[in-house]
C-alpha cells in the first residue's frame, strides 16, 4: 500500500537488518526504524513499533532469524522464541509463527541455517499478504451486495487498526474496503478512534488518507447512535486470537460495537487469516488478556505548535486506571468470518467446512 505515492510493505530484511515502519511515531512522522538483533525485535513488540496480530507474527519469525544470525546456538534461539512468545501474550499469530519457525530449524546445524531462517520469515510475510488479499476479495462480495440494494455509498464503522499496518499488506477489515475502492463502489468508512492508544485515529484513519478514500473519526462512544440513525450499513473489524468456536477475541471496546450492531440489525463481520485461528483453547475464560501499562490511559501523545511531538498527562496526578487492552465477542454476535478461504459463520460447523 501507499505511504506519500509510495509503495511499502510493514517489514522487510535488507542488508543484515529487519527494517520496520515505527508506528508510535504516526501519523505525524514517518520514520523507518532497522532491527538488528532479537532484543531489537522482542523490544519493537512489546512497546507497539509494531502491532497487529500478523505484523506480530512477522516480526516475532524475522526476530528468530536475527536470533540465528546473531548467535547460533541451540540454547539461545530456545531462549530467544520463550522471549519473543512472551512479548505480547494475547495475538495467536505470535506463537504460531515462532513455533512454525522452530519446527522449520529443528534439526540444522549447517551453514545453511540463517538463510533458512530468512526464507521462512519472508515466507510467512509473503503467505500473509497472499491472505489478506484474498480476504479482500472474499468480502468485496458483501459490499457489493450491500451496494446493489442501496445504490449510494455504503458506510462501514470500523473499530481499532485492522490495515494493512497492522499485516504486510491490504489488511484484514480494510481489505475489503480496498478492493471495493479500487473497483469504484463508493465507500465511507467511520473510523473508532480506539481509546486508549488511537490506533483507529492515529492509523486507520491516515492510511484511508493515503489511499484517498473517505472516512470520518468518531469516538469509541458514537457508533452506537450512528446505528440507530441508519448510518452504518456494516462493521469489519480485525482479531487477535478467534476460538474454533467462533468467539472472537480484539482490541477493547469490540465487544460493545458487536452488541450495538446487534441491537440494530447492522451486520458485524470479523475479517482474519487462518494464522489468528486458535484450534486449541475451547473456552474464551482461558485466553490470556493483556494488562497494560496504564500511561497508555493517563498520556497522550501529539503534535505542538512546534512541530514536535509531546507527552502530555490527562488524568489527576493521584487517579488510578485500569488498562486491558482486549475483549471478547461471543460468536452468536458475530454475522460471519471473512477468511483467505472464503466467509463463513461464527461457529465450529462453519470453520471446519473451510478448514478441514
Amino acid at each position: 500500500m501507499r505511504i506519500e505515492g509510495k509503495e511499502y510493505r510493514t517489514i522487510w530484511f535488507k542488508n543484515n537488518v529487519v527494517k520496520i515502519i515505527d508506528q508510535t511515531k504516526l501519523p505525524h512522522q514517518f520514520a523507518i526504524k532497522e532491527l538488528k538483533t532479537v532484543n531489537d525485535a522482542i523490544n519493537a513488540i512489546k512497546v507497539m513499533e509494531v502491532r497487529g496480530a500478523p505484523l506480530i507474527g512477522a516480526t516475532a519469525a524475522y526476530g528468530l532469524a536475527l536470533a540465528v544470525q546473531e548467535n547460533n546456538d541451540k540454547e539461545f534461539i530456545k531462549k530467544s522464541a520463550n522471549q519473543l512468545i512472551q512479548s505480547r501474550p494475547t495475538a495467536i499469530n505470535l506463537k504460531w509463527a515462532v513455533d512454525r519457525m522452530i519446527k522449520k530449524l529443528a534439526g540444522i546445524n549447517s551453514d545453511q541455517i540463517l538463510s533458512i531462517a530468512l526464507n521462512e520469515a519472508k515466507e510467512i510475510c509473503d503467505e500473509d499478504e497472499k491472505f489478506c488479499e484474498n480476504i479482500g476479495i472474499n468480502g468485496l462480495k458483501i459490499i457489493e451486495e450491500i451496494y446493489n440494494k442501496k445504490k449510494d455509498t455504503v458506510n462501514i464503522l470500523t473499530h481499532c487498526n485492522a490495515g494493512w499496518l497492522a499485516t504486510i499488506n491490504w489488511g484484514t477489515a480494510t481489505s475489503p474496503i480496498y478492493h471495493a475502492h479500487k473497483k469504484g463502489i463508493p465507500v465511507h468508512v467511520w473510523v473508532d478512534e480506539t481509546r486508549p492508544r488511537n490506533q483507529g485515529a492515529n492509523l486507520t484513519s491516515y492510511e484511508l488518507n493515503e489511499e484517498e478514500i473517505p472516512n470520518t473519526i468518531i469516538a469509541d462512544n458514537t457508533g452506537g447512535i450512528l446505528m440507530q440513525r441508519g448510518e452504518v450499513d456494516m462493521c469489519i473489524v480485525g482479531t487477535d486470537r478467534t476460538l474454533s468456536n467462533g468467539d472472537v477475541c480484539n482490541k477493547i471496546g469490540t465487544y460493545l460495537k458487536a452488541l450495538a450492531a446487534h441491537d440494530n440489525n447492522v451486520p458485524f463481520y470479523v475479517a482474519l487469516p487462518s494464522s489468528t485461528i486458535d484450534w486449541d483453547i475451547k473456552d474464551a475464560k482461558d485466553i490470556p488478556i493483556e494488562e497494560r501499562n496504564s500511561d497508555e490511559l493517563s498520556h497522550v501523545e501529539g503534535i505542538d505548535d512546534n512541530n514536535e511531538i509531546k507527552k502530555v498527562l490527562i488524568y489527576p496526578s493521584k487517579s488510578k486506571a485500569m488498562n486491558l487492552a482486549f475483549d471478547v465477542t461471543p460468536a452468536k454476535y458475530v454475522t460471519g468470518l471473512i477468511t483467505e478461504k472464503g466467509i463463513s459463520d461464527a461457529s465450529s460447523e462453519g470453520l471446519k467446512k473451510l478448514f478441514k
